[in-house]
């Protein structure tokens, strides 16, 4: 572990090209930013290896400009090229521990989960934190499994110490009750990226957090 998983906590914003085109990227994470966003992936499947780290580098450069973790999904390459400070894995991409070893031991290396036997296993394989979900229906993810609901998110608490982060239809009227389930950081991608306005819809988010859950 890279000793850093203290710093997934509260809003996980993610820019996602399943709802921005690749020239908006980087407008979209200082839109994210400027809201307050302290943690941001970029998931931007189907963008070539060059589009994708052009977009990564200069997000990075945004992110660190505002002191924010940057975390690429799926590409180990990607996140080591732009020096992101880590990456976000599926169950089928480079094992975590691989992903250590090309990225160093300061990287913050998520893991994806969908139950409470992955939940449980995401320590030993070298994550940082995981996410779990789908907590509710969503439409950002086409192939997305069943939702599983809060019961399931309560359980996977009980199985690691990681940080959660839940995913998966969370709006930021049901935040609340997913982060009293024991998720430690909650990402919304729909619910952000198709508001009227990013920056302020980002700031109502990371607000109301605080005053729900004042240690997140």
């Amino acid at each position: 572990m890279s000793g850093r998983a203290e710093l997934i906590r509260g809003f996980y914003a993610v820019i996602d090209t399943a709802y921005l085109l690749p020239d908006e990227l980087s407008l979209a994470g200082s839109k994210l930013l400027k809201g307050g966003a302290s943690i941001i992936q970029l998931r931007a499947k189907g963008l070539n290896g060059r589009d994708l780290l052009s977009a990564a580098i200069e997000i990075k450069r945004l992110a660190a400009s505002y002191g924010a973790v940057f975390i690429v999904n799926d590409r180990v390459d990607i996140a080591l090229l732009s020096e992101a400070d880590g990456v976000h894995l599926g169950q089928d991409d480079i094992p975590p521990l691989e992903a250590r070893k090309a990225l160093g031991p300061n990287a913050i290396i998520g893991l994806s989960t969908h139950n409470e036997g992955e939940a449980k296993e995401a320590l030993s394989r070298g994550a940082d934190y995981i996410s779990f979900g789908p907590v509710f229906a969503t439409a950002t993810k086409k192939d997305a499994e069943t939702p599983k609901g809060l019961p399931a998110l309560r359980k996977a608490r009980g199985m690691t110490s990681l940080p959660i982060v839940a995913i998966g239809g969370i709006t930021e009227d049901n935040m609340g009750e997913v982060l009293a389930y024991g998720a430690t950081a909650v990402a919304m991608i729909s619910e952000v990226l198709l508001s009227v306005d990013t920056c302020k819809k980002t700031a109502s988010i990371i607000s109301n957090i605080s005053k729900i859950h004042p240690s997140r």
